[in-house]
């Protein structure tokens, strides 16, 4: 008699504190096989090193893995509120193609119904950027930098091949620079986004679970 093989396990990384707090206080009430909610810590180093130890536990070796959290915004016309999914991580190292990046936009659209989702490239960066950076990364094709996403995702695969993908909310932008995240009046409503936005990372992962025709 034939048993059902397990889904393999769903880890979703974030970086901070407040983060961590949004993502385990959402609605996890329809996931598929187990989750993971993992605190890197701030900076690329920081997240590698994570990654690192968690897929050295066999029961996370073949998680797909997806990296959430806030962000800085590029673009021009970008709000805090705003979500992006990522097309692509990249860092001096090269980079990283997402999976199942059109099913997390309609499924954020219905988490989140009215917030704006951007799609492009994320880059990442090991210190908050500010000014001229801002728009140097935009000239090349960055939609949104982060400090941990490249980093998480490069990790993720060089461990061993799986499904990774990285979303994030913005919580400042060109038009509306903040100097610390807790001070920002769209800490509150990025907090908000992010705790909502739990089904749409267990719709991507239901999604990999799917036999594939």
């Amino acid at each position: 008699m034939s048993t059902k093989p397990e889904p393999a396990p769903l880890l979703i990384a974030c970086a901070l504190g407040i983060e961590h707090l949004a993502l385990r206080s959402g609605d996890r009430s329809g996931s598929d096989g187990p989750v993971t909610v993992l605190r890197t810590g701030m900076g690329p180093r920081a997240a590698e090193l994570s990654l690192g130890r968690v897929l050295a536990d066999p029961a996370l070796r073949e998680a797909a893995v997806l990296a959430t959290g806030f962000c800085a915004g590029l673009a021009p016309g970008m709000h805090p509120g705003d979500l992006v999914v990522a097309e692509e991580t990249r860092d001096p190292r090269g980079s990283t193609p997402c999976v199942g990046t059109e099913l997390l936009v309609k499924e954020l659209v219905r988490a989140v119904p009215g917030r704006t989702v951007h799609t492009g490239p994320l880059t990442g960066s090991d210190h908050v950027v500010r000014g001229h950076e801002r728009s140097d990364l935009f000239a090349t094709g960055a939609i949104a930098v982060d400090m941990e996403s490249a980093a998480t995702l490069h990790s993720a695969v060089r461990a061993g091949p799986r499904p990774v993908a990285a979303v994030r909310v913005v919580v400042d932008a060109p038009e509306h620079e903040l100097v610390r995240i807790g001070t920002i009046r769209g800490g509150i409503s990025a907090f908000r986004v992010l705790r909502a936005i739990l089904p749409a990372f267990f719709e991507w992962h239901r999604s990999l679970l799917l036999p594939r025709r």
